[in-house]
């Protein structure tokens, strides 16, 4: 079954572009990238779960995760990593996760 693609308003797609993303409430989310050399998410292990996840034209996916529990509780990151062949990006919508940041370098474990 193909799932429509989530379309963004012209203003949040603008804001993307420049690196700006904002949570479901409107507030600025935390980036987190693997290129970070120092992420705004303390280290340490965070259960999330996958609010929003788009392929990117540079054969990556970008995800969007909500921190579940702990004093980052309800912080949205930023993340993206190479796409999984045979997966689109709306099927990973949902999925619980675990980020483990350590020396500023998040990794995230998507659960099946």
């Amino acid at each position: 079954m193909a799932y429509p693609q989530v379309k963004h308003p012209p203003r949040a797609e603008a804001l993307r572009r420049k690196g700006v993303t904002r949570d479901g409430a409107g507030r600025e989310a935390r980036p987190v990238t693997s290129e970070a050399s120092a992420g705004p998410l303390p280290d340490g292990t965070y259960d999330a779960i996958v609010i929003d996840a788009d392929d990117r034209d540079d054969g990556t996916v970008g995800l969007q995760l909500t921190v579940l529990a702990g004093p980052a509780k309800g912080e949205v990151v930023d993340v993206r990593g190479p796409a999984r062949p045979g997966r689109e990006a709306v099927d990973l919508l949902g999925l619980p996760a675990t980020i483990t940041v350590a020396g500023g370098r998040p990794r995230v474990v998507l659960e099946p």
